[in-house]
């Protein structure tokens, strides 16, 4: 039997969401007819464009705290990043549930754990670059959850292609997140780029400040720069023969001068630079999840991935040769090398490497608290996407409910006033 599973036999009805018509869907049979999958639809749409709405009118009524306050700008603009990493929590479990498999090496140990209700809890620094592998459109989105198992989700910031910030509501939201967006003209890049990361590094009092007043961060960077798809891995197959390069077998090769310049812009106020390796399960070795995971798939028809799989490890950028640039394109490249080799010891396992092992007594934990005693790796974690709490969702409407009964109050006081 095939670590992925033997998927269930699928007639060419089946198909019309990724995969030719001559191929089963990995995952099965669509779950839902035309008439429930037309209800998701709506439901889904309904749902995010509300919350969506809801977030951006939040930003917008706080957004003159800039000429009033920066500092309480910036922590009332990750409340409202908090909304939206809860929003689309509670979205991936509605609409596309599976189950989450995460483990990790030596270097992360004691800073995964699951919860008695068998939730995944986080203990990542408060201030870091982490860099995955870019498998499928998705992969942004378990990434935040990741950090609201980190109570980081309030502190994402990534780097976009511009065109992004041109879509209405979206586009304007995520520049009040102060996320980056680039045109891939590094001309016209680098002043954005440097002004974006200054901002980042710089201090901050205001209620939602981390240690030595730099306000916390998680810069999400995909190196690759696109998920992975026949046209990128034809290009990046061409690009290796042009080098002189061995090209890689489940990844684009990665890009290392957006990386290497957040890691100088950033240069003493990040330690760490973390790694996920992103595997979805269900997709067959030489198909690509963007043709077999599509939107309809995923959220309507009920056939997301069986599993989503990480893999996390963590690099001291003490370690990393930040000035030569030679060197640390040939660091970044390795890093990539390593992850082709943990893809592959997936499609033939089914599952990452996981540490279990417990530090020696004496040992500083991973986790770089001064207090010395043994941490034990995770193992495996199986877990799902969910909020801690339901009513979290509420978050959301706060400040839309706050103000409108202040202006309700002010319309009934205003009758009386004047027309009795």
């Amino acid at each position: 039997m095939s670590p992925l599973g033997n998927p269930p036999s699928a007639s060419p009805s089946d198909f019309g969401s990724g995969g030719k018509a001559s191929e089963p869907h990995p995952v099965g049979r669509v779950k839902y007819g035309s008439f429930r999958q037309t209800l998701r639809m709506l439901a889904f749409a309904t749902y995010f464009t509300v919350c969506v709405t809801a977030i951006h009118i939040t930003q917008l009524l706080g957004s003159p705290l800039y000429f009033i306050n920066k500092d309480y700008y910036y922590a009332y603009m990750s409340l409202t990043k908090q909304s939206f990493g809860i929003m689309i929590t509670v979205m991936t479990q509605w609409w596309s549930p599976t189950v989450v498999r995460v483990s990790g090496d030596k270097s992360v140990r004691g800073q995964l754990r699951q919860t008695e209700d068998g939730r995944l809890e986080c203990d990542f620094p408060e201030r870091i670059i982490f860099i995955a592998n870019h498998q499928l459109y998705s992969d942004w989105l378990y990434l935040w959850w990741i950090a609201y198992t980190n109570s980081m989700h309030g502190h994402m910031y990534i780097i976009l292609k511009e065109s992004l910030k041109y879509i209405p509501i979206i586009g304007p939201g995520m520049m009040f997140y102060g996320f980056i967006f680039l045109a891939r003209r590094w001309a016209k890049d680098k002043p954005r780029f440097e002004h974006r990361l200054q901002k980042l590094k710089s201090s901050h009092s205001g209620p939602l400040s981390g240690s030595k007043g730099l306000d916390p961060m998680w810069l999400m960077i995909f190196p690759e720069g696109t998920n992975l798809s026949l046209n990128g891995r034809n290009s990046s197959a061409k690009w290796a023969e042009k080098q002189g390069m061995k090209d890689l077998k489940h990844q684009l090769l990665p890009r290392s001068t957006g990386l290497l310049f957040c890691l100088k812009e950033l240069k003493g106020t990040v330690d760490w630079v973390y790694d996920c390796t992103v595997a979805y399960e269900g997709i067959p070795r030489g198909k690509y999840g963007q043709d077999i995971f599509t939107l309809p798939s995923t959220y309507f028809q009920g056939r997301p991935p069986k599993s989503v799989n990480m893999y996390w490890r963590r690099f001291p950028v003490s370690s990393i040769p930040v000035d030569d640039q030679k060197a640390f394109e040939q660091w970044v490249l390795d890093r990539w090398i390593e992850k082709d080799a943990l893809l592959e010891r997936y499609l033939q396992n089914g599952r990452f490497p996981a540490d279990d092992e417990i530090d020696e007594d004496g040992q500083l934990p991973a986790n770089g608290n001064d207090e010395k005693q043994g941490a034990q790796g995770a193992g495996y974690i199986e877990t799902d996407v969910r909020p801690a709490h339901w009513f979290e969702i509420g978050q959301i409407f706060v400040v839309i409910s706050a103000f409108g009964l202040v202006i309700n109050v002010l319309a009934k006081a205003w009758r009386l006033l004047f027309y009795g």
